[in-house]
Parts: structure tokens; C-alpha cells; sequence
């Protein structure tokens, strides 16, 4: 009997998302929702981890007739090779995106760039200076150079632990010391990490846990942080802007152009030319009223955190955005981006471009971006997509009316600004907003969407309660969208749903109590975050003391299996909406969960219920405080002015 298909309210939260389904149904269009429905119940053995294909004496299971496989791995090592797979495909992708620009960034040192700049010199100084490179009275592309080839080193080092390690706090880098998890140059580490994985080599599950520990901390704490630092160098530090987000985005009588993927160099490019004076006129002359760029998935993120352009949605919203009908364009390159978007476009006019030599796709156009002539290139694309406006057909547009307000930017100097201005910035007010009990805790919530799930729903019904009892939420790619689609990204957000606590301080520093702090790769923010609170005193002197978890509610990819590595290795709990392929594993599971907590100070929780992890998180912050001495009440008490002096306030 053919299992019911689910309805459309069941399998998104946002109402743009729900009409536009809705016409796909009656546009006869096939999208994820609907493939997802077609999909038999998936294979067990995959699900836990004990399928293994290694080799070819197999493919191997571990079933309860056959304990090991041909080779006689058992359960254990096959679940944890499969895992460290994971970790280093997700390291890799996150790397790669950074290499990318740390290359584009040298050629900008070495004066062989045209249309690419050092945009924020400030962060050029304070970055080289805090990698120990000697800034004083150093010309700006001298130390750009230098910046670019130590950055360069981190992706080639052989036997040196990666200078990047040394911006964590001592008390945490003594713990990857003890374990031995201090990775070496992130090539090595993926590299290793599939040499161990290769039928033969290492068996012990402990030891591949180990590794794919120390290969995600070289994503962290190296590419990934890497790609954020040189991003700022190169595009600018990014500040609160104010923005919009969802399907409503896309405008009628413009040619709507949407950049999908991860990687800011050509989406910096066409955010730029759009506003050239030749694009105008050329739209104008198509009869069009301009030209329309909105962005999805992370390289949404990229250009709204620094440019306000846009975000049209999230990862699972990429079909649907072509489903308008009102999209020339689609430019996509890296990660995240799915196949079957030719597909789809092929019911509409709209065009699917990919522009990266790593990432092709059957049924797009293939324009490889010219970096070496990167504005005139996108200048290219543009007048492409603009030639496409009069391929539109109007019976086929609907655009939804549904946008929320956002306020996004957020990146650790912003903070630092809003909290004390330029001459005194920092994490102290709120370092003691946390020791006051103002704000309970801080929360970083981060990844994808999950077909399994219905989209947005964990990430909104989490972010909700928690603010409701005073936690301060960072987030980050498709789960900050999230956020902005249900209008939680603003200051009025806190007037009317965060506890009085954090309401309090969201009102005095006029900051969300939500902050959107970039695209997934920016993570990295995150931990920058957690250790600029150490740094600032009286929250402990490791991450893992710190009131702070890290949730990734409806996550999808091999990247966000690093990304929790990474925060557990550093001594961050974190919670899972969506389990490990590790249930055929009972080693490997508590390994990963109550092994990481007593090494690294935090480990992996799998709550599918948001309620419940609430109540854990919040159980986690408890712990945290009442280790640190601080859960307790404090009176607030108003001081005269002989009181002030007594405190030399």
C-alpha cells in the first residue's frame, strides 16, 4: 500500500515556502519534498554505520550472524572509519573554500590584481598581529604577503602544529596537547585521515575518533578560520546592516539574479556591478526597472553580512526560488547546490550557471568566473541574465508576498563596538551580564536543513524558548535564515519574547537577542566568541568552563560533522536534532558522548525533541555556572555617588 504523501504544512514552516510548493504541485514539478516521499525507508545498515565498502572483497554489513566482515573489522572499526571519512570530507570542503581565498589574497599582495583589494586594512593589522607577525611601520602589501604565505603554510605543514591553534585559550590547547589531537597542516590532516581510513591500516576506534578530532580542529581552528580572516581583509569586516529575507525578496518588473553556494569572490563581484551605471541602462533598454540580486545558502550569507544584499532562503528553499517563475538567473558554485536544479529550471526560463571547474552540473551552463578579470566578468553574467527577462512568461510568476526585516553583521568586532565603543571595546558587559544572571548562558545555533525534519521547525521552536530564558543565541548559515524568515533578527525581538534578563541588555546595547554572524565557514565566529569571554575574565580559563552550547538542530552534511567535532574537541557540548550514521556502533556512540565530556569538557547529544534539548541545554549551562560559582541571585542594588567612589566607578 503507497504511503501517503505528507502535506505541504507538514513539511515546511514559512508560508512563502508553503505556496510555492503548492504551485510546483500544480506545475507538475518535481522537488526535494517530493523525491523525499519517493525514497523507500532508508538502509539500515547505512543509517548505523556498519555498512562497508571500503574494499572490494565487500561490501561488507555486521548483521547478528556476521559479527565482522571479510577482512574481520568489526562493527567499532567500521563505524569509526566512516566517520572520519566524514570529518575529512567536511574538513576539505570548508579548507578548499579558504585556500581558494588565501590564493586570491596573495595575488592582491603581490599587486596582480585588478578588481580585487585589501578592503579593511584595520583587520589586515590586527590579524597579522595576532598570528605574532611584526606590523610596525610595515607597508600594507609587504604585510599582506607575509600574512598570505603564513596562511598558505597552514594548509602545507608537515610537522608543525598550526599557528592558528596558539588564538585559543592555553588551558584548551593543553588538553589537544595531552590527547595528542593538535593538528598539523590541514592537507596533512585530510590526507592522513584517508590514508588510515584505507582497507588495512588503522582498526582501532579509539584512534580514528582521535583523528577525526584533531582533522576537524584543522577546519576550525584553520581553514575555516583562515576563510573568515581573509574575507574580512579582503571584503571588509562585517558591520549591522539591516536586510530582508525570504521568497518575497524577488521583485516583479527587475531581473532577479541568484547567487547559490559558498565561496564571496563572485558574488562580491556581481553585488558591485549590479549598481554600474552600463548594467542600468542595459536593463532599461530590456524593460526591466533594474536588476534584482538576492542569494541563498551560505553565499547568501557572504554578501548580506557585508553588502545587505538579500536572502531570498535557505538550503532547502533552492528549488522553490526557481518555482517563482521570476528568476533569469541562478549563478551557483560550491557545496550545498543540487542537482536537480536543471531540472527544475527546465518547466521555467530561467537559467542555472555553475562557474567553478570542481563543481559541474548536467543541464547547466558552465561559464567558469574569470578571477583574473573578475568585474568584467560579472558584468558578463549579468547582461546574461538580463537577456534572459524577456524569456519570462507571466503566467508562470508568483511571487510570494511573505519578507521579514533582519538586522545581520555580527561579526566579534561588531560586538565588541556595540559593547563599548571604539575606545573601549570589549566582552566585559557581557561577561558580567553572564556572572549577574542578566543572561544565563550563550547558545550557538548552527547548520543546514533536513528533509526529515520539517524545515525551520526545530531551529524557530529552540531559538523561542531559549530567549525566553535569557540565552543569548549566535547563529550561523541556513539556521540564521531560519531565524530571519520567522522575523527573529531584530531589536524588537527581545521587546517582545526574550526573558527580562536578556531583554534588558539587548534594550541598552540595541542588538538583537538573536545575532546572525555569517555564513557556515564563519563558525569560526563563534569560538572567537567563546574565547574572547575567557580572555575578558571571570567565565573560567578554557572554553569548557564557559556557560555555552552548541546545537546544530536540523543538520544535513559532511561539513557539520566537523563543525561538532570541532566544538567538542574544544570543550563545547554539543546537541544533534539529527543522529550520527554510529548506532551500529555502542563503542563509538559513548565514545563520542560521555568519553569526549570527561577528555575534552564537552560531547555529542542526540535530542530530536526541541523541548528537550531546551531542558538540556539548559541543564548544561547550570552545571557551567554553578562550577564557575555564579548561579546564584543577585540583588540590584542602586548606588549613590559616595557608593560609586567607594567602587572608583
Amino acid at each position: 500500500m503507497a504511503k501517503e504523501p505528507k502535506k505541504v504544512e507538514d513539511l515546511v514552516s514559512d508560508p512563502a515556502s508553503i505556496e510555492i510548493i503548492q504551485k510546483s504541485q500544480k506545475d507538475c514539478v518535481e522537488t526535494c519534498f517530493t523525491r523525499a516521499d519517493s525514497q523507500s525507508v532508508s538502509c539500515k545498515f547505512g543509517t548505523q554505520g556498519i555498512c562497508c565498502k571500503i574494499c572490494h572483497m565487500g561490501p561488507c554489513k555486521i548483521t547478528p550472524n556476521g559479527q565482522r566482515g571479510v577482512c574481520g573489522a568489526d562493527a567499532d572499526t567500521i563505524v569509526a572509519r566512516n566517520f572520519l571519512r566524514e570529518v575529512a570530507a567536511g574538513t576539505a570542503a570548508h579548507s578548499d573554500h579558504g585556500r581558494h581565498l588565501v590564493l586570491r589574497f596573495k595575488k592582491v599582495a603581490e599587486g596582480k590584481e585588478k578588481d580585487f583589494k585589501i578592503t579593511d586594512e584595520k583587520a589586515l593589522y590586527r590579524i597579522a598581529k595576532e598570528y605574532g607577525l611584526e606590523t610596525e611601520g610595515k607597508a600594507v602589501n609587504a604585510l599582506a604577503l607575509e600574512l598570505a604565505d603564513l596562511f598558505i603554510s597552514e594548509f602545507t605543514s608537515q610537522e608543525e602544529d598550526l599557528k592558528t591553534l596558539e588564538l585559543a585559550p592555553e588551558k584548551t590547547r593543553a588538553v589537544w596537547s595531552k590527547y595528542n589531537i593538535a593538528p598539523q597542516g590541514v592537507d596533512r590532516m585530510v590526507v592522513e585521515s584517508m590514508h588510515r581510513t584505507h582497507m588495512g591500516v588503522d582498526h582501532d576506534y579509539r584512534n580514528l575518533l582521535d583523528m577525526a578530532f584533531k582533522t576537524s580542529l584543522a577546519d576550525g581552528w584553520g581553514g575555516a578560520r583562515i576563510a573568515t580572516e581573509v574575507s574580512d581583509i579582503m571584503f571588509g569586516t562585517p558591520e549591522p546592516l539591516r536586510s530582508s529575507a525570504n521568497l518575497g525578496v524577488l521583485e516583479e518588473k527587475k531581473v532577479n539574479i541568484i547567487v547559490h553556494g559558498h565561496e564571496p569572490a563572485l558574488s562580491e563581484m556581481l553585488a558591485a556591478a549590479i549598481h554600474d551605471p552600463e548594467i542600468r541602462e542595459y536593463a532599461a533598454k530590456a524593460g526591466a526597472e533594474g536588476v534584482n540580486l538576492a542569494g541563498l545558502c551560505c553565499t547568501a550569507n557572504e554578501i548580506l553580512m557585508r553588502r545587505g544584499v538579500q536572502v531570498a532562503g535557505n538550503f532547502l528553499q533552492q528549488e522553490l526560488a526557481i518555482i517563482t517563475g521570476a528568476v533569469e538567473m541562478m549563478v551557483v558554485d560550491v557545496q550545498c547546490v543540487m542537482p536537480s536544479l536543471p531540472n527544475v529550471a527546465k518547466s521555467y526560463h530561467t537559467e542555472v550557471v555553475s562557474t567553478t571547474d570542481i563543481a559541474k552540473t548536467i543541464g547547466a551552463t558552465h561559464i567558469a568566473f574569470d578571477e583574473d578579470h573578475a568585474y568584467n566578468s560579472a558584468k558578463d553574467l549579468i547582461k546574461r541574465a538580463v537577456d534572459n527577462f524577456k524569456n519570462r512568461d507571466p503566467q508562470k510568476v508568483q511571487i510570494p508576498k511573505f519578507k521579514e526585516p533582519l538586522i545581520a553583521g555580527f561579526s566579534v568586532e561588531a560586538i565588541k563596538y556595540m559593547l563599548g565603543g571604539t575606545f573601549r571595546g570589549s566582552f566585559r558587559p557581557l561577561n558580567d551580564a553572564i556572572i549577574s544572571g542578566r543572561i544565563k548562558g550563550v547558545v550557538g545555533i548552527v547548520g543546514c536543513n533536513n528533509i526529515k525534519t520539517k524545515t525551520d521547525s526545530y531551529i524557530n521552536a529552540l531559538t523561542k524558548e531559549l530567549i525566553k530564558r535569557d540565552v543569548l543565541i549566535l547563529q550561523t548559515g541556513c539556521a540564521a535564515q531560519a531565524s530571519a524568515k520567522a522575523g527573529k533578527l531584530t531589536p524588537e525581538t527581545a521587546l517582545a519574547e526574550a526573558g527580562p534578563g536578556l531583554r534588558e541588555i539587548c534594550e541598552t546595547v540595541g542588538i538583537p537577542p538573536v545575532l546572525h554572524m555569517g555564513s557556515c565557514v564563519d563558525n569560526s565566529r563563534i569560538l572567537e566568541a567563546a574565547t574572547q569571554i575567557v580572555y575578558e575574565g571571570g567565565l573560567g580559563d578554557s572554553l569548557a568552563q564557559v556557560p555555552a552550547v552548541g546545537v546544530a538542530p536540523e543538520w544535513m552534511s559532511e561539513k557539520a560533522v566537523a563543525i561538532g567535532c570541532y566544538f567538542v574537541a574544544s570543550g563545547v557540548d554539543v546537541i544533534l536534532g539529527q543522529p550520527f550514521n554510529i548506532g551500529g556502533s555502542e563503542n563509538v556512540t559513548k565514545y563520542l558522548g560521555e568519553e569526549a565530556v570527561k577528555r575534552f569538557g564537552g560531547g555529542f547529544h542526540y535530542i530530536p525533541d526541541p523541548m528537550a534539548a531546551v531542558e538540556k541545554i539548559m541543564e548544561i549551562i547550570d552545571a557551567a555556572r554553578e562550577a564557575l560559582g555564579i548561579n546564584k541571585k543577585t540583588e540590584r542594588k542602586l548606588l549613590d555617588m559616595k557608593d560609586r567612589r567607594n567602587l572608583n566607578v
